[in-house]
């Protein structure tokens, strides 16, 4: 009954290449893997053509949530601005 339900959930969610999620929300290809493999993103493994592709579930709810964690990537002008966002990312 849970795998069911599991797949119903899946099919209202989109599926977005690692790149492209990356490109959409201005990230590295590195952090968006590693956001998914510590459970930020929800994601799944395929298999095809013998090689292990990512994709990232996209639900509208849980991309408010992940739009909130990011920070806007803004060079900072003086070294007390860049301190003080440091401290923030900690």
């Amino acid at each position: 009954m849970y795998n069911r339900e599991k797949r119903v959930e899946e099919t209202f969610m989109k599926r977005m290449s690692v790149k492209a999620y990356a490109r959409k929300h201005k990230l590295s290809i590195y952090n968006v893997i590693k956001m998914a493999r510590t459970g930020a993103l929800e994601s799944e493994t395929v298999e095809e053509e013998g090689k292990e592709v990512i994709y990232i579930l996209v639900d509208d709810d849980k991309e408010k949530e992940v739009e909130k964690e990011i920070l806007p990537h803004n060079p900072p002008k003086s070294l007390k601005e860049e301190n003080a966002l440091l401290k923030a990312e900690i």
